[in-house]
């Protein structure tokens, strides 16, 4: 068995460690939108009825719109992580290899299946040895972006040869010009992983989408069973989807520039991020990570990359004052 992997979003257990209450603390430590969209008005029938066949439809019509995905209608699922747990089941023409360091529970999923995966650090390691690459593009937590032609190509080398390319845009709302999701009829071999609730800010909702061709979006819907997604989430995506995201884009970026004001304030050095959150390389890092958390700040630490913390987006300025407060405060 492998080591469950240690996320951000822990806050009840940073309670019971450093004190205070849950809800008395300032959760950075994900890349969520801070302030979430208002909730739309929906339907009873959505509560009470097993999700109907119109409610799936409606929702894919507005995700292909969304996502640009021309012919492809984007499959809903119980958030990427369902999808991620399924890729072993894929099978691969070769070993498997992740664009690292990244998401940490691709390598665990293929571990717990019994197929170790190689970890290389850009497109150039790879051999023709593998089958199925994974590509969370932008990355968490670095910020790597690979262009559009680079994993063009990648698709196409893979293809040759039987593989599979993995992409997962779970971040990618801030940059719909980087997503592969407009080329994906044309790629047979591509699987896109998207995610709903981060950029929504909602993400207890707990919704994704598959972008790829129908071959394999009826393998995932095979696998994931009927019902798979709930009525009132599928209700909510096709309503907030289909609506002006500019305003929720705007306030994204700028909560990120306030984020950034504070750190350059602490003098604290940003190595990478993505439109949702910010990635601090320092050597003080786990110094610094307890001295928030004695705050009740709970920020992100990396076992793998002891000098990193990522700092998700306040919501408002006052939240952000108390940042800067406490960050001075350790600077002191």
């Amino acid at each position: 068995m492998t080591n469950r992997i240690v996320h951000g979003g822990g806050i009840t257990a940073a309670a019971r460690l450093y004190g205070g209450r849950p809800e008395d603390w300032l959760d950075l430590s994900t890349g969520i939108n801070p302030n979430p969209i208002a909730l739309p008005d929906i339907s009873v029938s959505a509560w009470h009825r097993l999700p109907d066949q119109h409610l799936v439809e409606r929702a894919r019509e507005v995700a292909r719109a969304y996502y640009r995905s021309g012919d492809i209608l984007p499959l809903p699922i119980p958030g990427t992580q369902s999808a991620i747990q399924l890729l072993p089941r894929l099978g691969s023409a070769g070993s498997v290899a992740i664009l690292s360091p990244t998401y940490g529970e691709y390598a665990r999923a293929f571990a717990l299946a019994g197929m170790p995966a190689f970890k290389i650090t850009g497109v150039d390691d790879l051999t023709s040895e593998q089958g199925l690459v994974i590509a969370v593009n932008p990355n968490n937590p670095d910020g790597r972006m690979l262009s559009v032609g680079r994993l063009r190509e990648l698709h196409d080398r893979l293809q040759r040869r039987g593989g599979i390319l993995v992409v997962d845009e779970a971040f990618g709302d801030m940059e719909p010009e980087s997503s592969l999701a407009p080329y994906a009829s044309s790629m047979p071999n591509l699987i896109i992983f998207r995610s709903f609730g981060k950029f929504f800010g909602l993400a207890g909702l707990r919704l994704g989408f598959v972008i790829a061709q129908v071959s394999l979006l009826e393998r995932f819907e095979d696998w994931l069973g009927p019902w798979a997604v709930s009525g009132p989430a599928l209700s909510l995506a096709a309503s907030s989807m289909a609506g002006d995201t500019t305003t929720i884009r705007n306030r994204i970026s700028d909560r990120r520039s306030a984020l950034d004001a504070v750190l350059r304030r602490a003098r604290l050095q940003v190595a990478g991020g993505t439109g949702l959150f910010a990635l601090v390389a320092d050597d003080r890092a786990s110094d610094i990570y307890s001295h928030l958390c004695r705050h009740h700040i709970l920020v992100r630490k990396f076992d793998y990359a002891p000098n990193w913390l990522r700092f998700g987006l306040a919501p408002d300025e006052v939240v952000d004052r108390r940042l800067a407060g406490a960050l001075e405060a350790y600077s002191i």
